[in-house]
C-alpha cells in the first residue's frame, strides 16, 4: 500500500505539471490571444480630459517641447499612414483647455508622428499631456502619458489601434 502523504504529494506534482503544461505552446488554452505580438493600445483613465472633437490640423503649437510616438495597427503592427492624433496638454501659455494648447497631426507614411510645442507644465501636480485618437476607423483611445520630471523636454508614446 503507497503512504497517503506519498499518493498526496505525487497527485500535486502531476497536477502542477499538468497546469503548467497548459499554458504553453502547442494547447496555450490559458494564454490570451494577440495576433502577432501587437495587442491594442488600451484607453488610459483621465486621457479625455478637456478633449475637443476635430481640433485643427497644426505644425506646431510653439517650442521647446517635442511630443512624438508611432500608430500601428493591431495583430499585424503595420504602421497607419494618415491617422490623426490629437494632441493637448497644460503649457507655459496656460492650461489644458487653452485653444493654443490644442491641435492635431497627421501620421506619415512610416506611422509617425511629432508635434512641438511649448514646455509641458505640471497640472494637477503632474506634468502630462493627452493624446487621442478617434477618427471612427478604428476603436477611440486616449492616452495620458506622464512625465518623468517638470523639466522633460519630450514625450514619446504608441498607439496600437484596433478596427472599430
Amino acid at each position: 500500500m503507497i503512504p497517503a502523504t506519498y499518493a498526496r504529494r505525487s497527485f500535486l506534482v502531476a497536477a502542477s505539471v499538468a497546469g503548467l503544461a497548459m499554458t504553453q505552446a502547442p494547447l496555450g488554452l490559458l494564454v490570451p490571444a494577440r495576433a502577432n505580438g501587437f495587442a491594442p493600445t488600451r484607453t488610459m483613465r483621465g486621457g479625455s480630459n478637456n478633449y475637443r472633437p476635430n481640433a485643427p490640423l497644426v505644425s506646431a503649437l510653439g517650442s521647446g517641447f517635442i511630443v512624438s510616438g508611432m500608430v500601428r495597427q493591431a495583430g499585424n503592427g503595420a504602421p497607419l499612414k494618415g491617422v490623426r492624433i490629437q494632441i493637448w496638454a497644460a503649457t507655459t501659455l496656460g492650461g489644458e483647455r487653452e485653444p493654443r494648447n490644442h491641435g492635431s497631426v497627421l501620421t506619415a507614411a512610416d506611422g509617425s508622428f511629432r508635434l512641438e510645442m511649448e514646455q509641458i507644465v505640471p497640472n494637477f501636480g503632474q506634468p502630462h499631456a493627452h493624446l487621442a485618437y478617434d477618427d471612427g476607423r478604428f476603436q477611440t483611445v486616449f492616452l495620458r502619458p506622464v512625465l518623468g520630471s517638470p523639466k522633460d523636454r519630450s514625450v514619446q508614446t504608441e498607439f496600437v489601434l484596433a478596427p472599430a
